[in-house]
């Protein structure tokens, strides 16, 4: 079985992608494991330590092909503030309890848990049930895959490549499958 031990980040990889990976974030969160993926190539991840897969990320085959990360829908509830006074708020409170967490800037996406939701609307947040992929935050002491290079496979033009966000044959670009969709305006991208 082909191994695997290369990491790039999101949009560190430039070349095609030669198939996908579609892993919830219990799944992304690994050092060893055999993976298969959506068009049936199987693999074994087999990095150095354990680090956790992000939606975007490219994992590079020993044969140099690479095999794109997407996060697997999972039932979340995503809690929206209307402040970010109250989503400070709210994050304390999730924190204290050493929750795993997605932070927006008026929105945190957790596990579904009906405790923690009434927490949250006691708090004066609104609760909306959703499928969609969770990339919880990875805290102080998360491991990340640090950047590589590989200039023979490098491009350095990359303000003139546009992207499809529904474009699967490339590696390194955004991915937005949720099921829900909220395109809150007031606030800036920078």
């Amino acid at each position: 079985m082909i191994r695997a031990g290369r990491i790039y980040p999101q949009g560190a990889a430039t070349n095609a992608c030669v198939d996908t990976v579609l892993l919830d974030s219990t799944e992304r969160h690994r050092r060893r494991a055999t993976m298969t993926c959506v068009r049936g190539l199987e693999f074994l991840l087999d990095l150095p330590e354990a680090i956790m897969l992000r939606t975007g990320d490219a994992i590079m085959l020993d044969d140099g092909r690479l095999v794109e990360v997407l996060g697997r829908p999972e039932p979340l509830a995503e809690i929206r503030c209307r402040d970010i006074r109250q989503l400070a708020n709210v994050a304390w409170h999730l924190g204290n309890r050493h929750l795993p967490v997605q932070i927006f800037d008026t929105k945190i996406r957790i596990r579904r848990d009906h405790v923690i939701e009434e927490m949250a609307r006691g708090l004066g947040a609104k609760i909306a049930l959703i499928e969609a992929a969770f990339d919880p935050e990875g805290g102080a002491y998360a491991q990340a895959p640090a950047p590589e290079h590989d200039h023979a496979h490098h491009d350095h033009g990359h303000a003139a490549k546009a992207h499809d966000h529904h474009d699967h044959s490339t590696c390194g670009h955004d991915h937005s499958h949720d099921h829900v969709h909220d395109h809150g305006h007031g606030h800036k991208h920078g």
